[in-house]
């Protein structure tokens, strides 16, 4: 699905360095919010010698110790906000569970969280896991889907969304479950690019194969550029990275120009 009836902007934000209230601060001609969907990155999966365990940094914990000030601000705009999670080099991941309850009992501890913090859903990055480390077991074939599939049950009206990368972009299927069917968007992880990856199940309407970093100073051209290709072909999605606490207003309109009709206001 879109995000209402627009294509979905993303804003993933690096929390250790900028704040998640930089995604609120832009708005298009009509008085809504520029981007649809912003990122808390990240948790981490962590591993105590038997299990995998969510765990937070800091500054990722801050923001849930503040959601009042942190995170309903932006709902309140209607932007979602969602907590990605990925590894931490400790061996643990999301691909690599060794059994159904094994991906279950981390779906729970994930779900309890989005429900505790009545966050809008989660986002699954499969970097950073160094899977083998600690002893743990290589990635297998049922990992990923068994937990997309209990994460989907506990969250059935919450975002789900995956970053295409690493072992997990491998076992996608399994035993006739198909994890393009159970999440609600899937898109291209790597920034400075325009890319389609297969994600069985998933219409085009809920991918994005554009991701920029407006971190790095992207060119105005490139973003527009790249926002004219989703708009014309079709996706679901525009992916950004590193949103700066500054006004880069001619970098979010030269995305929301092509996409939504209007330039974006920085306030």
């Amino acid at each position: 699905m879109r995000h209402g009836d627009r294509i979905a902007s993303v804003a993933y934000i690096e929390v250790n360095d900028n704040s998640l209230l930089n995604v609120g601060r832009y708005t298009l001609d009509d008085g809504g919010a520029a981007f649809d969907i912003a990122v808390i990155f990240a948790a981490n999966i962590n591993y105590d010698g038997e299990s995998a365990y969510l765990s937070f940094n800091e500054n990722v914990q801050h923001v849930l110790d503040n959601v009042d000030t942190c995170v309903r601000p932006l709902q309140q705009k209607g932007i979602k906000v969602v907590l990605s999670v990925l590894g931490n080099h400790q061996g643990a991941g999301i691909a690599n569970f060794p059994d159904r309850r094994a991906a279950d009992r981390f779906a729970q501890e994930l779900s309890t969280v989005v429900r505790r913090y009545r966050l809008d859903g989660v986002d699954l990055d499969d970097e950073w896991s160094d899977y083998g480390a600690n002893g743990t077991g290589q990635p297998n074939p049922f990992s990923f889907v068994y937990f997309v599939k209990s994460l989907r049950k506990k969250l059935p009206n919450r975002l789900i969304t995956f970053y295409v990368i690493g072992p997990s972009a491998e076992n996608q299927e399994y035993e006739g479950l198909r994890v393009g069917d159970m999440v609600d968007h899937a898109w291209n992880p790597y920034y400075g690019s325009f890319q389609d990856y297969e994600v069985p199940g998933l219409p085009q309407s809920q991918y994005g194969a554009a991701a920029v970093d407006l971190g790095s100073d992207p060119s105005p051209e490139l973003v527009e550029q790249f926002a004219q290709r989703t708009a014309d072909g079709g996706y679901g999605a525009f992916v950004t990275y590193q949103l700066q606490p500054g006004d880069q207003s001619e970098l979010v309109s030269a995305m929301t120009e092509p996409l939504y009709g209007s330039r974006a206001k920085f306030g």
